[in-house]
């Protein structure tokens, strides 16, 4: 070999020895973080033992299962109030009283009709009787009496009616049919009095086949109550009735609700731009803690949940393609990538099925600044 390409050859030797060098130098800056010593890797957390509960958050409120507004059948002006708001109430106790107040025209024109309904009826009567005895004589045939007698029956229906109409205009009660109609109000269910919507004096518009009317008072079953409310549609496809869930009341901050989903909406509503479905969860122990209808609530329905696995946090976890790595401190303060493999998630920590043991330290992502 000549003496130039010994030297060529001993020059490239020194290139790659040189290379070889700042690579290495490179990977062990690269260990340390890049800034500072092999032992000052940064913060760590360790690998735990614990419960990771995926859920569902439903926003709502407890409302009672059954609720009902009070109305009346019959026009006037509220005379007497026997109930109030908060009171406890057993199916037909009375509630309030409606006295009739009928215009001197309303009044006028029911008596007038009573009074021309009787006379026709008298007419009919008559002519009733006439036909009778014509009968009798055959003098007309079986179809000419039963055509006056049919007519006598429609007369005596409507004057029937029209003193009914009168009764009910002047007193407030009548019987229709065996039934009573009267002004006094009862209670169609036991419960308690949540809302009176009147005052003596107050007029009411009574409830018929063309108008809701008066709503007097509301009467709910605070013995059954439900949360109702919304759940986002990405969770929606996750749930199914008969699952368990934990109800949170805002305005009892210590009390938990054991609850089941027992309704789930076939059509989503849009709340914000965003589509919801309506769900319902029943209750399983309202004797939990003093329930009023209306308190906001929310509701964490438990869609799966895996007890005494190992967990870390989710913001220590890597995402590459496919792979799902983490940071692991090694012994002399350096960094090893380890592949592992995940399960559950509740979006702060997540369930680890394989690649870690529990007490190993996990690198905390860095800091990015600002």
């Amino acid at each position: 070999m000549s003496k130039g390409k010994r030297k060529r050859s001993k020059r490239l030797g020194w290139i790659i020895v040189a290379v070889a060098v700042i690579a290495a130098a490179v990977i062990v800056w690269r260990v340390k973080g890049g800034n500072g010593s092999a032992n000052d890797m940064g913060p760590t957390v360790e690998v735990e033992r614990g419960d990771v509960v995926e859920k569902a958050l439903a926003v709502g409120s407890i409302v009672p299962r059954n609720e009902v507004g009070v109305k009346s059948k019959v026009s006037g002006v509220v005379k007497t109030i026997f109930k109030e708001p908060g009171e406890r109430v057993r199916a037909g106790e009375s509630l309030l009283e409606i006295r009739p107040d009928p215009t001197p025209l309303e009044l006028a024109q029911a008596k007038r009709e009573v009074e021309m309904n009787d006379i026709n009826l008298k007419d009919s009567e008559r002519r009733l009787e006439r036909s009778r005895g014509l009968l009798e004589k055959n003098l007309i045939s079986d179809t000419e009496f039963e055509a006056v007698e049919k007519e006598y029956e429609q007369i005596a229906l409507t004057f029937k009616m029209s003193t009914e109409r009168l009764a009910l205009i002047e007193t407030g009660r009548v019987d229709i049919a065996g039934s009573r109609i009267e002004g006094v109000i009862k209670s169609p269910i036991n419960g308690y009095i949540l809302e009176k919507n009147i005052n003596i004096g107050d007029p009411v518009v009574p409830l018929t086949s063309y108008q809701a009317g008066t709503v007097l008072m509301t009467i709910a079953d605070m013995d059954s109550l439900v949360f109702k409310g919304t759940i986002d549609e990405i969770d929606v496809g996750k749930l199914f009735v008969g699952m368990a869930a934990e109800i949170k009341v805002g305005a009892l901050p210590d009390a938990s609700l054991p609850g089941t989903l027992e309704r789930i909406s076939l059509k989503a509503r849009e709340e914000n731009n965003t589509r919801m479905f309506p769900v319902e969860i029943s209750l399983d122990d309202p004797t939990v803690a003093l329930l009023r209808a209306g308190y906001s609530a929310n509701a964490d329905i438990i869609i799966n949940e895996a007890k005494e696995v190992l967990t870390i946090p989710e913001r220590v976890v890597f995402f590459e393609g496919d792979s799902i790595y983490v940071k692991v401190q090694v012994a002399g303060g350096g960094e090893e990538i380890v592949i592992i493999e995940t399960g559950l998630s509740d979006a702060i920590r997540v369930e680890v099925k394989s690649g870690l043991e529990e007490g190993q330290k996990i690198l905390e992502k860095p800091q990015k600044k600002l």
